[in-house]
């Protein structure tokens, strides 16, 4: 048997291991390995763990995260596999987001079987979503609908959608276009209704800041306008400190060298909300989503503050 020359670190849902399988694809195309010398190392985090609570109220997005990067600073594995809106703000430690793949849709994607869009939805129906942002996007347009908690991977919320426990949920369009499941997109959600999570739709590669083998050969594979745009949300997120339990949404495009941004954040109940909008040079994205991320916290002051 080949000994793996890399060995990547992932969780074990279907999707994460599409996007682990995805990665090492790239990285053999370019760089002329067999796919025995990359391995995809699965690894179960606290958030995988613990599907019976929010997860705004056991900690965020770190959950599904820790173990993993745990794993990528003692060295037993060479590289962290992740979507890009599972990752809080800030990282660790000596660890560095160092490539991202080319970018899915970012939308989020409406799946029902009694409604073709958020307008149709049935007055006081009840709808299943794990995500206090879409939650609150959805409560600010529709204040009559019952969100209660979904938690699991796609094909978990996916079945008990079926099962009739809910009337319809959310999910991004790219973890389905990714898992072979566009068929159950009902609709994508336009994005002045549901603004999609920060870097929603992006897969990064994270390695330790000292490996300039992992460097060299990720930059192969590193897709320059979704690092651009996620650098700009991302900006826009630690600017506000958010995290799973802050109901925060931004998206950046990029078209002939300029970058387009627009981001906000809503209180829980989604009856407030607080957005900016940037243009700019792309080489001024990080500039862009910080500065946004400063007129939304000016503008939320103390009904943002419940929400750090």
């Amino acid at each position: 048997m080949q000994t793996p020359r890399l060995r990547i670190g992932t969780r074990g849902s279907r999707l994460a291991l599409a996007q682990a399988e995805e990665t090492r694809a790239r990285l053999a195309a370019a760089h002329g390995l067999a796919p025995g010398e990359i391995e995809i190392v699965a690894i179960t985090t606290t958030g995988d763990r613990i599907r019976d609570r929010p997860l705004n109220e056991i900690g965020g997005k770190g959950l599904f995260t820790k173990e993993i990067e745990e794993a990528l600073q003692g060295g037993a594995i060479d590289l962290a596999v992740h979507s890009m809106k599972d990752m809080p703000a800030r990282l660790p430690a000596h660890l560095v987001i160092e490539a991202l793949l080319p970018r899915e849709d970012a939308r989020d994607a409406l799946i029902s079987p009694h409604c073709a869009s958020i307008r149709d939805l049935a007055p006081s129906c009840i709808v299943g979503s794990a995500s206090v942002r879409r939650a609150a996007q959805l409560k600010r347009l529709r204040p009559d609908i019952s969100v209660v908690n979904l938690r699991g991977n796609v094909e978990t919320r996916l079945a008990k959608l079926d099962r009739g426990e809910v009337s319809a949920t959310f999910l991004a369009c790219a973890g389905l276009i990714r898992l072979g499941l566009a068929h159950r997109i009902t609709a994508p959600v336009p994005e002045d209704e549901m603004l999609p999570a920060v870097a929603q739709g992006a897969i990064g590669i994270e390695i330790r800041d000292d490996d300039a083998r992992l460097r060299d050969l990720l930059g192969a594979i590193n897709d320059g306008p979704t690092e651009i745009a996620v650098a700009c949300e991302r900006a826009f997120l630690a600017t506000l400190d958010g995290s799973c339990r802050t109901p925060i949404a931004g998206h950046a495009t990029i078209k002939d060298g300029r970058l387009d941004f627009r981001g906000e954040a809503l209180t829980l109940d989604g009856r407030m909300t607080f957005s900016a909008t940037r243009s700019g040079a792309v080489a001024d994205a990080q500039r862009l989503g910080r500065d946004a991320g400063e007129e939304v916290k000016a503008k939320g002051g103390k009904h943002l503050l419940h929400l750090e």
